[in-house]
């Protein structure tokens, strides 16, 4: 079955543009080959840089619904994969098994009766590869799993399917467009990395990003703008526990215009650091490095 999610790498910038994402020529590139190629698309970088929110987008600009798989340690397969109703099938094993039956059902149909779809509990990868209209399907930040959660992630990136013993295999008939994205934590195996396109996201320079801000956030003054991403340039380049993400510069943004700041002076900065940086340490080291005025 082919699959049209993007005609073309412009294609794709516009189409996500329109939808709230600026890319740039690789992120465009990537994402429309990895519809073309009905891949599997690795994006890796630092927390804040939009790796969540290009498969987002990618939902939003083709109309496709977003499946999302959040990673975690200790995410296991039934979390991600299916688990059964075992509550249910206690049931309905208990009421085969009842007198007013008449009769007492053998345990080979009672098996056979519990383990269908009436009792199946799909989770993301599995419901993702069972539906038959445009899906997404985000596993975000897939660093954070142990590594045999990985396992479970290679039959579904290889073919496309998953096997369930008691019903079988079950084959995706529509491929979803399928985001893993990651920190880099950790590495991850050679193994999911080979069935992957990759793509490395970073913060955008400050041109982008004053052009993101200003498309997020109608109204703002264009010189406020370049104060704004000047001063968040210059926090990145700190040793911060946390730097500040796009979406916090946005914040910010939104912020300046609730307070009617029309000048991002020192007091200011230092004043509303809370809406980008989120560890007092942090503050205390921006407002020494930057030589912010204190109030």
């Amino acid at each position: 079955m082919t699959s049209t999610w993007f005609e073309s790498a412009d294609d794709a910038a516009g189409r996500l543009r329109a939808a709230g994402y600026l890319t740039d020529d690789a992120t465009a590139l990537t994402a429309y080959l990895a519809g073309a190629l009905e891949k599997p698309l690795l994006v890796e970088g630092p927390a804040g840089v939009g790796k969540t929110e290009l498969a987002k987008a990618v939902a939003r600009a083709t109309g496709a619904e977003l499946v999302r798989l959040q990673c975690y340690e200790g995410l296991d397969e039934a979390r991600a994969l299916y688990e059964w109703n075992y509550k249910k099938q206690l049931l309905r094993i208990q009421a085969a098994q009842a007198p007013s039956r008449g009769s007492d059902a053998t345990w080979d149909e009672t098996h056979d009766d519990i383990f269908t779809e009436e009792f199946l509990l799909t989770r993301p990868l599995l419901s993702a590869i069972r539906r038959d209209d445009p899906t997404v399907l985000l596993v975000d930040e897939v660093d954070k799993t142990d590594v045999e959660v990985e396992g479970l992630l290679l039959e579904v990136l290889s073919d496309f399917q998953v096997t369930i013993p008691e019903l079988g295999t079950v084959t995706a008939t529509r491929r979803p467009f399928v985001v893993l994205t990651s920190n880099a934590s950790r590495e991850l195996s050679e193994a999911v990395k080979r069935r992957c396109l990759f793509l490395h996201l970073d913060y955008p320079d400050a041109e982008r990003e004053r052009e993101i801000v200003s498309s997020q956030v109608p109204g703002l003054d264009d010189r406020v703008a370049a104060q704004l991403v000047d001063v968040v340039v210059r926090l990145r380049e700190l040793e911060l526990k946390k730097a500040p993400s796009i979406a916090e510069s946005v914040d910010w943004a939104r912020t300046l215009i609730a307070l009617q700041i029309g000048d991002l002076d020192e007091a200011t900065v230092a004043r509303t650091l809370g809406v980008v940086l989120k560890h007092a340490s942090d503050q205390q080291r921006a407002i020494k490095e930057l030589k912010l005025a204190s109030g």
